[in-house]
């Protein structure tokens, strides 16, 4: 098993605080959106407090901007950094990704290009990123709707040299995988294929808009079968990662995520109980035919 398996997780949203404490559900972890609780109090944090006793938490952000040409802004690392004491998360994560340029936050998390200057200068700014909190952190891939005539190189290249040069770790989106795939034409199973599974810490799984010729990821739908098709693929690829299932619009009451996250551990346990079998089978050797 690996060491540094969840197990199976939701989103917490506020829609669900208190059903969390009052019927505490069979949830493995929470993740939080680490800007929702960068305040001196208030009733967030009271309900984060309580539920952060019964559960492990991680903190997943979402304005880094990791790839701007802006400078850090060390004001919100200050802020990450003092709600990191106080939660104490097993890992902190944002996206790999510009949120903004010239002090202007668009609130989109926009792809970078594909090259190796734009690497240099991401993995520079994790590495500082990292020392200033003590702690490596983990970086998304995101769902992406345009390209760069500029870039050198496939996303998963990109990805990959990013975190190896960084020595930081990915949280694989594997619902923004299926996205940027229909998208932009290329191989999800690819994608997958060309990843290191030392470096994959934990799964994100949502729902999108599938809209024909295009696809947005949405996060305000249930998990589609080509989503989780894909996902048994990264289990088989991966092993036991930690999962979390993403909802942030039509919210659904917390037994339906729950029902969905259990569809999840199924797939997960078959996927790994089939893999373990096939690794524990005992070698039969053919008789030779004269």
């Amino acid at each position: 098993m690996n060491q540094h398996f969840l197990g199976f997780g939701l989103g917490l949203r506020t829609n669900h605080f208190q059903d969390i404490i009052d019927f505490q559900p069979q949830v493995d972890w929470f993740e939080i959106i680490s800007e929702n609780f960068m305040v001196a109090g208030g009733k967030p944090k009271y309900y984060l407090h309580k539920i952060r006793e019964q559960y492990p938490m991680v903190m997943h952000g979402v304005s880094l901007s990791i790839g701007s040409t802006d400078p850090l802004d060390f004001n919100y690392l200050k802020k990450l950094k003092v709600l990191i004491n106080e939660v104490e998360p097993v890992w902190v994560s944002d996206h790999l990704c510009w949120t903004g340029v010239n002090h202007i936050n668009s609130h989109d998390l926009l792809p970078l290009p594909y090259t190796q200057e734009a690497i240099d200068h991401v993995v520079t700014r994790i590495q500082q990123v990292q020392d200033f909190l003590g702690r490596q952190i983990l970086l998304e891939n995101v769902s992406s709707y345009l390209s760069y005539q500029d870039s050198e190189m496939s996303e998963w290249e990109f990805y990959q040299e990013v975190v190896a040069r960084a020595d930081c770790y990915m949280l694989l989106d594997i619902n923004n995988i299926y996205v940027s795939a229909r998208n932009h034409g290329f191989s999800a199973n690819d994608y997958l294929y060309h990843i290191d599974p030392q470096r994959v810490r934990q799964f994100h799984l949502a729902g999108h808009t599938d809209y024909g010729d295009y696809v947005i990821d949405t996060h305000d739908h249930d998990i589609c079968d080509p989503v989780w098709s894909l996902y048994q693929k990264a289990l088989h690829r991966f092993g036991a990662v930690s999962t979390m299932i993403e909802r942030d619009d039509h919210i659904p009451p917390l037994a339906e995520l729950l029902a969905e996250l259990t569809v999840a551990k199924k797939i997960a346990d078959d996927v790994l109980d089939l893999a373990n079998s096939e690794q524990k089978a005992p070698f039969e050797p053919v008789a030779l035919i004269n």
